[in-house]
């Protein structure tokens, strides 16, 4: 009976021990930062790119721990699916600062990145915005960040590029959401400036339909030298791929959002896409820490490359913890705001594949900007002079 007493205090004690440390298990603070973004329909991988950065930086992050004024919080990234519909972005962001109280949310597309901008200062939320169009930053909105750089490194060197390999005339065959509509205006007068002609305009919806025959028909009737084309990947690379069976042999601007390794493996490899220029792949990225980046990627990911959105948006979750460690809160966002730039200065090397160096007064990051040219199948390297390396 003694025996069987002293067993019955055993067991009883180990279960006290085992609800105290499941106890303190469940008792560790949580910090959620929101995600709206297209998770359905025709911008669904690109959408889900993004979040798969987020998530990697989460776990990352929760594997060394996050402490933050003495405290150790789990970060929890939580996501909703937008459609790539600003009004539905509105709605999901005010939901995730109601009911989940993010400090910080990140939305990857303009037009939601403007909808937000329309109240996340009264509401209190850091907006971590995956879009390179100036206007972002340039509102004078405090608590923004612009996390990729500004599409106005991007187009000199694309239209020099174009200009010396095909010729001065180009169809716009582009997508016709609001970043696309940007895109244009910043890169028609430009065009025009160094000497080029706009011969046919036709913008399209990537986002609705997959048969796109008839709208780059129309603008090849024009005989462009050059198709400027761009919106998620997916569609992009069916633009590209009608735009050649309809018998178009000229070059290709693509606009940032697409992405060439993606698009390569949706139309069957890089020699569709001969002549195109657009934003250097991850996987072509011969930076070291680049390079141990996409090698991380893989393991967790077998069969799978990281797109420069995984990475970009990976950077941005990673800073946005140090920021909250440096400002020693995770629920104001004003504080948090104020350490971005010391934040994205003081990333390790292993979380900034990118590297990013700060931000701008006005919000935005600062990187280098790397961009590439398909040639005889195989990217090549583009320098700031516009002209394809050959390495």
């Amino acid at each position: 009976m003694k025996i069987q007493g002293k067993l019955s205090k055993l067991s009883a004690a180990l279960a006290i021990g085992a609800a105290l440390g499941s106890g303190a298990v469940f008792a560790q603070e949580v910090v959620k930062i929101g995600y709206s973004g297209p998770l359905s329909g025709g911008a669904a991988l690109y959408g889900k790119n993004v979040l798969t950065g987020m998530e990697m930086a989460a776990n990352e992050i929760n594997a060394k721990g996050l402490e933050v004024g003495g405290k150790k919080y789990k970060v929890e990234i939580v996501a909703l699916d937008d459609k790539y519909n600003p009004s539905e972005t509105g709605i999901n962001v005010q939901r995730l600062i109601q009911q989940y109280k993010t400090p910080a949310v990140l939305v990857p597309h303009s037009g939601g990145v403007f909808a937000v901008q329309a109240f996340n200062e009264k509401s209190k939320v850091m907006l971590l915005a995956y879009t390179s169009l100036p206007q972002v930053t340039a509102r004078g909105n405090k608590l923004t960040i612009r996390i990729p750089p500004e599409i106005t490194g991007y187009i000199d060197p694309f239209i020099k590029t174009e200009m010396s390999k095909y010729g001065k005339n180009v169809g716009i065959a582009c997508a016709d959401h609001d970043y696309a509509k940007a895109w244009i205006a910043a890169f028609k007068p430009a065009w025009e400036a160094a000497g080029g002609k706009v011969v046919a305009e036709n913008p399209m919806s990537y986002n609705k339909a997959t048969d796109f025959y008839s709208g780059v028909s129309r603008v090849l009737q024009a005989k462009p030298d050059v198709l400027f084309v761009g919106g998620p990947s997916e569609p992009t690379a069916l633009v590209i791929k009608q735009a050649r069976e309809l018998g178009f042999k000229g070059g290709f601007i693509v606009l940032d959002q697409a992405k060439m390794d993606e698009m390569a493996k949706v139309i069957g490899g890089y020699a569709p896409l001969e002549g195109a220029i657009g934003v250097l792949p991850m996987v072509d990225d011969q930076r070291p820490d680049a390079k141990a980046f996409v090698e991380r990627f893989r393991k967790l990911n077998p069969g799978k490359d990281p797109s420069s959105e995984v990475a970009l948006n990976y950077t941005a979750v990673h800073a946005t913890a140090i920021a909250m460690r440096l400002a020693g809160t995770i629920s104001d966002p004003v504080a948090i705001r104020a350490q971005m730039d010391k934040a994205f200065k003081s990333l390790p090397a292993e979380y900034n594949p990118n590297d990013f160096d700060g931000l701008n007064e006005a919000g935005g990051t600062l990187a280098n900007t790397f961009v590439a040219y398909v040639d005889g199948g195989k990217i090549r390297p583009v320098n700031l002079r516009g002209i394809a390396s050959g390495k």
